[in-house]
């Protein structure tokens, strides 16, 4: 009985005097509880939220240094004076007109991939669920070649196959996949499959296309933010500003997913409904970042499961692998410019060579953690 008395004078989260801690008690390092006006409640995860603002400050960091760099270097202090309107009418044009725009799709296209890519590897409870090898990039860029060879499009009309051909590959993936429900190991198949199945339809576009146009076809291919302005931002922001906050607002029901379907169904999720609504909202994610950049490889990929590994924590983690996909883009535009001096790459080679290094590591740790 005095034992009882102690164990209730004890605060939530303190140890016992073996030194161990209760785990049904919430202690300073799990999740807390987020009072929201009207009475409403969020636990929010204290690590899940530093590490947030500080992916969201290094984006914004890379931000401002991708916009200082070029031909006519500009300090970063420079810059933030410029975006402020405070800046030479030199420093205006090339800030805002010139290169301010690129940074707002890398920004904007990382996020999407990232976003994206949690959004199916939580689905598919599969960490190699990435919209990249289950087809829809490749979608996409049929669609855009499509455009480019066969009917001679202008940029527009790319962006628009390119988001056609995504859309229609994703919708075939899925009805593909469907049999009494969507399962993860018949969406990554299925996907593989559709991947192949789309890469021989680009190369046979390539083989009929002429010089000029397949010059223009390996361009877009390879995934490029130069010489984008902002008749590519707007629309792109649009899209985003709907379907974050859509798939953010599904979060919840996402992780109930991941502990199987009949468990989700049983906690009052309607889990083919939810499952459908990602999944077209992932799509047009995708679609779009590939419309604006071309098909950026690895982001979707690794954004998500780097993010996890910072945050520690079960679930999609969207926001952080949103923006985990925002730092890797900049990070890999900003080094496509300085690394390789006047001889810049695209960064859809950048990152297909971090994304193949961080294979071989994700490899290498799996095996000596014997877990392959």
């Amino acid at each position: 009985m005095h034992q009882d008395r102690a164990e209730r004078r004890q605060p939530a989260g303190a140890a016992d005097p073996a030194g161990r801690r209760d785990p049904a008690r919430p202690g300073r390092s799990g999740p807390r509880p987020l009072r929201l006006p009207g009475g409403t409640s969020l636990r929010v995860e204290r690590r899940a939220l530093v590490v947030g603002a500080v992916l969201a400050a290094a984006a914004l960091a890379l931000s401002v240094l991708l916009v200082g760099t070029g031909d006519f270097e500009i300090a970063p202090w420079d810059v933030v004076r410029t975006v402020l309107g405070d800046g030479t009418p030199a420093t205006e044009f090339i800030v805002n007109d010139l290169r301010m725009p690129r940074a707002v799709v890398a920004l904007l296209v990382g996020a999407a991939l990232g976003t994206s890519g949690a959004v199916f590897q939580s689905v598919s409870r599969n960490p190699l669920g990435s919209p990249d090898l289950l087809g829809f990039g490749y979608g996409s860029a049929v669609g855009a070649l499509a455009v480019i060879i066969l009917f001679h499009g202008d940029a527009a009309e790319v962006a628009v196959g390119a988001l056609l051909g995504g859309l229609l590959a994703g919708a075939a993936v899925y009805l593909l996949a469907y049999k009494k429900g969507v399962q993860g190991y018949r969406l990554v198949l299925v996907g593989i499959g559709a991947s192949a199945m789309l890469v021989a339809a680009v190369q046979y576009l390539i083989t009929k296309a002429q010089l000029t146009e397949a010059g223009r076809a390996m361009v877009w291919l390879t995934g490029s933010l130069a010489g984008r302005d902002w008749a590519q931002v707007w629309p792109l922001l649009g899209l985003c500003a709907v379907l974050f906050p859509l798939i953010l607002g599904h979060g919840r029901a996402l992780r109930m997913m991941e502990m199987g379907d009949d468990a989700a169904h049983a906690l009052g999720v309607r889990v083919e409904r939810t499952r459908l609504l990602l999944m077209v909202a992932a799509i047009l994610l995708t679609t779009a970042a590939s419309a604006a950049a071309g098909p950026i490889s690895f982001v979707a990929l690794a954004a998500p499961q780097l993010a996890r590994r910072l945050t520690r924590s079960p679930g999609g983690n969207l926001l952080t692998a949103g923006l985990m996909g925002s730092v890797l883009l900049l990070a890999s535009d900003w080094g496509s410019q300085r690394a390789f001096g006047s001889d810049q790459m695209p960064v859809g080679v950048v990152t297909g060579l971090v994304g193949g290094v961080y294979l071989l590591w994700l490899l290498v740790t799996e095996r000596k953690a014997g877990r392959i």
